[in-house]
């Protein structure tokens, strides 16, 4: 149910039973708003997405608009399976990271972490981040952290994000142009190429490693960064993501080279979904083959195939691959003794 993209499965089985703390990073890059360049959200309220993945994940409603995000093609948000797992195996704690959001998510009683950072600039004026202090910010986070149960998911919702990681590891100088997936099942490469180039144009010579990344990510890529190298291998961790976190380790590696520093990684790994891992117009495990250090990776082995219903049959055709940390909550589910059957059951009946 869980398969080794690299690595091997011990760090992961040891984790059968045990009970995870689930932290969703939610920040808002303008980049969305370039036309055609994402389909995670509804169009011309893509910048909603993280505050109706966040308010759907926690209560189970959406608050700050009438339905939950789908895409044009009427494929709904990974919040449902991310939530589906959470009703069938509860998370001992849910915790949201605020970082740089347009809409602040209507919850009560679920913390909260506003790391009073703004929504980023597009990338092809340049993002205009403060990267230094985000990261800063990140790594005094993951300093501090008091984990309450046996491991760490840290998910995402960043619409484009695959946009701005990958001209984020392009500008860092990793040879990895098509790696990166997408939302799309047809990626739209003019726009997203089109778009990549004109960041990267943005790069001189000058820039050190933070002036890059200053100009072509995003907030949630450099503030994870920095809670990876604060953690500092304390606490067990799971990425819960595709390509955008293989560029959050693999901008961890461009500090670490820096620095000269070496670094502990035996407690940390990735794990996302099948349809990434399986997606043609992607390759992971490439981009995880591209790090100085040895790391743990997974995915979970679950898809649609159950189901009659044809909004997430979509996903299996590649019109969805990830987010909300769905492909570790979905490993949590298996780790925790539930099947494909019982988890896309509890899915469907979202969906009515």
């Amino acid at each position: 149910m869980i398969k080794s993209i690299i690595g091997n499965i011990d760090f992961v089985e040891s984790l059968r039973g045990k009970k995870a703390t689930y932290i969703l990073a939610m920040s808002n890059t303008a980049t969305a708003n370039i036309e055609g360049i994402t389909q995670a959200g509804i169009p011309g309220q893509i910048y909603l997405t993280p505050t109706l993945d966040s308010e759907f994940l926690c209560s189970g409603e959406v608050r700050s608009l009438e339905d939950v995000a789908k895409t044009p093609k009427g494929v709904p948000t990974p919040a449902l399976i991310t939530r589906a797992v959470h009703l069938l195996n509860p998370f001992s704690n849910i915790e949201l990271l605020d970082l740089g959001i347009e809409v602040k998510p209507k919850l009560e009683y679920f913390k909260i972490h506003n790391m009073q950072i703004e929504p980023s600039k597009s990338i092809v004026e340049g993002a205009n981040i403060d990267a230094m202090a985000v990261f800063q910010k990140g790594l005094v986070f993951g300093q501090a952290y008091e984990l309450k149960d046996d491991y760490l998911i840290l998910a995402e919702s960043v619409p484009s994000g695959t946009t701005t990681a990958t001209a984020t590891a392009l500008a860092l100088g990793y040879k990895c142009r098509e790696m990166f997936s997408s939302s799309f099942k047809e990626v739209p490469n003019s726009i997203r190429n089109t778009t990549i180039n004109k960041a990267l144009e943005n790069i001189s010579k000058e820039d050190d490693l933070f002036s890059v990344l200053s100009k072509v990510a995003d907030n949630m890529l450099i503030f994870y960064a920095g809670v990876i190298l604060g953690l500092n291998n304390k606490l067990k961790v799971i990425l819960a993501g595709g390509t955008q976190m293989a560029c959050i380790l693999l901008i961890v590696n461009a500090v670490l080279k820096t620095m000269e520093a070496e670094f502990e990684t035996s407690n940390l790994s990735l794990c996302t979904t099948k349809w990434v891992y399986d997606d043609k117009n992607s390759d992971i495990k490439a981009l995880l083959e591209m790090l100085d250090f040895k790391l743990n990776a997974y995915y979970a082995d679950f898809d649609f195939a159950l189901s009659s219903h044809p909004a997430l049959k979509l996903y299996d055709s590649g019109e969805a691959k990830e987010g909300v940390g769905a492909g570790a909550a979905l490993a949590y589910g298996f780790l925790n003794g539930h099947d494909k059957k019982t988890i896309t059951e509890k899915i469907e009946s979202f969906l009515g």
